[in-house]
Protein backbone atom coordinates (compact mmCIF):
# COMPACT_ATOMS: atom_id res chain seq x y z
CA UNK A 1 0.00 0.00 0.00
CA UNK A 2 1.68 3.29 -1.10
CA UNK A 3 2.05 6.25 1.96
CA UNK A 4 -1.11 7.93 -0.61
CA UNK A 5 -3.39 4.90 -0.10
CA UNK A 6 -2.49 4.33 3.54
CA UNK A 7 -3.22 8.39 3.84
CA UNK A 8 -6.66 8.24 2.28
CA UNK A 9 -7.51 4.69 4.16
CA UNK A 10 -6.75 6.67 7.60
CA UNK A 11 -9.11 9.82 6.54
CA UNK A 12 -11.59 7.33 5.36
CA UNK A 13 -11.68 5.70 9.16
CA UNK A 14 -11.65 9.14 11.02
CA UNK A 15 -14.23 10.58 8.87
CA UNK A 16 -16.46 7.77 9.47
CA UNK A 17 -15.27 7.20 13.05
CA UNK A 18 -16.58 10.87 13.79
CA UNK A 19 -20.16 10.21 11.77
CA UNK A 20 -20.98 7.27 13.76
CA UNK A 21 -19.83 8.74 17.08
CA UNK A 22 -22.31 11.75 16.40
CA UNK A 23 -24.88 9.12 15.59
CA UNK A 24 -24.51 7.37 19.26
CA UNK A 25 -23.99 10.97 20.84
CA UNK A 26 -27.30 11.72 19.39
CA UNK A 27 -29.41 8.78 20.10
CA UNK A 28 -28.38 9.46 23.32
CA UNK A 29 -29.64 12.82 23.84
CA UNK A 30 -33.10 14.07 25.25
CA UNK A 31 -35.84 14.28 22.12
CA UNK A 32 -36.82 17.91 22.51
CA UNK A 33 -37.94 19.79 19.89
CA UNK A 34 -35.02 21.71 19.25
CA UNK A 35 -32.09 19.18 19.74
CA UNK A 36 -33.94 16.93 17.17
CA UNK A 37 -34.26 19.68 14.35
CA UNK A 38 -30.13 20.41 15.08
CA UNK A 39 -29.54 16.86 15.60
CA UNK A 40 -31.03 15.88 12.26
CA UNK A 41 -28.74 18.55 10.83
CA UNK A 42 -25.93 17.15 12.73
CA UNK A 43 -25.91 13.34 11.08
CA UNK A 44 -26.39 14.85 7.95
CA UNK A 45 -23.32 16.98 7.62
CA UNK A 46 -21.50 14.25 9.48
CA UNK A 47 -22.34 11.50 7.31
CA UNK A 48 -21.99 13.06 4.39
CA UNK A 49 -18.95 14.50 5.33
CA UNK A 50 -17.60 10.74 5.29
CA UNK A 51 -19.60 9.34 2.40
CA UNK A 52 -18.18 12.04 0.36
CA UNK A 53 -15.08 11.52 1.53
CA UNK A 54 -14.63 7.87 -0.11
CA UNK A 55 -15.83 9.58 -3.06
CA UNK A 56 -12.76 12.13 -3.03
CA UNK A 57 -11.06 8.77 -2.92
CA UNK A 58 -12.22 7.28 -5.95
CA UNK A 59 -11.79 10.69 -8.26
CA UNK A 60 -11.18 9.76 -12.03
CA UNK A 61 -8.97 13.11 -12.25
CA UNK A 62 -8.29 16.20 -10.89
CA UNK A 63 -11.00 18.39 -11.42
CA UNK A 64 -13.14 15.36 -9.84
CA UNK A 65 -11.07 15.09 -7.22
CA UNK A 66 -11.36 19.38 -6.79
CA UNK A 67 -15.38 19.21 -7.19
CA UNK A 68 -15.39 16.45 -4.58
CA UNK A 69 -13.27 17.53 -1.85
CA UNK A 70 -14.98 20.85 -1.87
CA UNK A 71 -18.29 19.27 -1.45
CA UNK A 72 -16.57 17.23 1.65
CA UNK A 73 -14.77 20.31 3.36
CA UNK A 74 -18.83 22.21 2.57
CA UNK A 75 -19.68 19.32 4.79
CA UNK A 76 -17.31 19.12 7.58
CA UNK A 77 -17.36 23.04 7.90
CA UNK A 78 -21.14 22.44 8.73
CA UNK A 79 -20.68 19.59 11.16
CA UNK A 80 -18.42 22.03 12.97
CA UNK A 81 -21.04 24.55 12.66
CA UNK A 82 -23.76 22.22 14.16
CA UNK A 83 -21.24 21.08 16.83
CA UNK A 84 -20.80 24.92 17.87
CA UNK A 85 -24.40 25.29 18.10
CA UNK A 86 -25.26 22.15 20.22
CA UNK A 87 -22.52 23.64 22.49
CA UNK A 88 -23.24 27.73 22.72
CA UNK A 89 -26.96 26.99 23.39
CA UNK A 90 -25.85 24.67 26.03
CA UNK A 91 -28.46 21.80 24.74
CA UNK A 92 -25.39 19.43 24.94
CA UNK A 93 -22.43 19.86 27.89
CA UNK A 94 -18.76 20.77 26.19
CA UNK A 95 -17.12 18.28 27.51
CA UNK A 96 -19.00 15.64 25.61
CA UNK A 97 -18.37 17.85 22.08
CA UNK A 98 -14.71 18.99 22.58
CA UNK A 99 -13.23 15.61 21.16
CA UNK A 100 -15.77 15.51 18.07
CA UNK A 101 -15.26 19.41 17.46
CA UNK A 102 -11.52 19.08 17.63
CA UNK A 103 -11.19 15.98 15.41
CA UNK A 104 -13.91 17.88 12.96
CA UNK A 105 -11.71 20.65 12.86
CA UNK A 106 -8.31 18.63 12.07
CA UNK A 107 -10.04 16.56 9.25
CA UNK A 108 -11.05 20.47 7.97
CA UNK A 109 -7.57 21.50 7.82
CA UNK A 110 -6.30 18.43 6.41
CA UNK A 111 -9.04 18.50 3.42
CA UNK A 112 -8.98 22.28 2.85
CA UNK A 113 -4.66 21.76 2.55
CA UNK A 114 -5.51 18.69 0.04
CA UNK A 115 -7.49 21.24 -2.31
CA UNK A 116 -5.27 24.01 -1.84
CA UNK A 117 -2.63 21.34 -3.01
CA UNK A 118 -4.45 20.35 -6.33
CA UNK A 119 -3.73 21.62 -9.49
CA UNK A 120 -6.45 21.86 -11.69
CA UNK A 121 -6.04 22.90 -15.61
Amino acid sequence: MTEKEKFNEEIKKKTKSIAVRIVKMYSQLPKKDEIIIIGKQLIRSATSMAANYRAVCRARSAREFFAKISITIEETDETLFWLEVLEETGLVIPEKLVLLKTETEEILKILAKARKNTKVS
